[in-house]
């Protein structure tokens, strides 16, 4: 993460570090971590629990590369250089614990909406069918409901998996847990590293373990309040706007099809930036740049989810207004009588939404 500068006052210049990386030297500012030295290299590694706005935490371990004198491999994402250091990126080591590790994800998680997931697979000669079939998706809630320090003893018939029906409890986001590699990037997004919310942490252990809201409420029920700073560091697809579920699950969704303009949100004086993705002149999906100094990826309800109102496209002769807006797109109801709906689309009408804070 960039360090602020306060105005009026240079940056001291850090001195340089000499290490070699693959047989090759190189010189980078001292506190670099081995994978930002490597991409200064061209040196790719790939990585999933990683990402610059967020401190790293070190357990995907994909990205860990071998370091002479060390005795275990080190992930490159969090450990620093140092002068003198020999670093190998692609050494038989390396790969088979790389290989083991995703073989070990492909078998037990969807990874089907990950992104550049599919090029690692290969590369690695991964063959994760060799831990049986995956087992049947478990009964919806039932890992939820999982006790702490009790196993079942595994079926030796099918290779465990996290596989279970997707939470959709508003009309927002899903929660795909069937996809979740535990990489806690929605639970540093949700908590100290931004929105400071702490609407979801880590329940269970080992196997067991999953991303859960508190007492494993829904959604509408917890401390969210729908900013989706989630969403956007989510690796996998497990955390995914409803809009880009539904054409998903309907066989609609045609990146091909999608364009991205970039423009500045209507509704406060921040100025975030939103990247929105169009398929068919319909918005699918806001982003915001993770290197935009305003955002650095972040967005609260109203940029994230507040641009409904947009493809409020009535008939000719039909009533518009705030009754219409709601209609257009119910919600599930909290406890105060409000809607997950209601926060993004009471936007369309000015009102703010039961949920309008950042």
């Amino acid at each position: 993460m960039t360090p602020l500068v306060q105005l009026g006052r240079t940056a001291a210049a850090r001195r340089k570090v000499e290490l070699i990386i693959d047989g090759q030297s190189v010189s980078v500012a001292e506190g670099t971590t081995v994978l930002d030295a490597c991409k200064e290299i061209g040196t790719q590694i790939p990585s999933l629990c990683y990402l610059e706005t967020l401190h790293p935490v070190n357990v995907c371990r994909v990205c860990v590369v071998e370091v002479e004198n060390s005795r275990v491999l080190v992930p490159s994402c969090s450990r620093a250089v140092e002068a003198g250091m020999v670093v190998k990126t692609d050494s038989e080591r390396v790969r088979h614990s790389r290989k083991m590790v995703l073989e070990f994800l492909a078998s037990s998680v969807d990874l089907s909406t990950t992104p550049g997931v599919e090029p690692w697979l290969e590369y690695y000669g991964c063959e994760p069918a060799r831990y049986g079939p995956p087992r049947p998706p478990t009964p919806a809630g039932a890992r939820d409901a999982a006790a702490t320090g009790h196993h079942d003893d595994p079926d030796l018939e099918y290779a465990a998996t996290v596989a279970q029906p997707a939470k959709v409890d508003n009309d927002l986001y899903i929660r795909d847990y069937g996809k979740c590699i535990l990489c806690y990037k929605c639970v540093e997004a949700c908590g100290t590293d931004y929105q400071n919310t702490f609407a979801i942490a880590v329940a269970g252990r080992g196997f067991d373990a999953r991303i859960s809201t508190e007492l494993a409420v829904p959604l509408p029920e917890s401390a969210c309040v729908y900013c989706g700073n989630c969403i956007a560091v989510c690796p996998t697809g497990a955390l995914m706007f409803k809009s880009e579920h539904d054409l998903r699950q309907a066989g609609e969704w045609d990146e091909s099809r999608q364009t991205q303009t970039d423009t500045i949100c209507p509704y406060c004086g921040v100025g975030c930036t939103l990247s929105l993705r169009v398929q068919d002149n319909n918005i699918v999906r806001v982003t915001s740049p993770l290197d935009n100094d305003v955002t650095r990826g972040n967005l609260c309800i109203k940029g994230r989810f507040g641009w409904r109102y947009v493809q409020q496209r009535p008939e000719a002769g039909t009533v518009t207004g705030p009754a219409n807006a709601r209609a257009a797109g119910p919600g599930v109801a909290r406890s105060n009588g409000a809607t997950a709906g209601d926060g993004a689309m009471g936007l369309a009408d000015g009102t703010g939404g039961a949920h309008g804070r950042a």
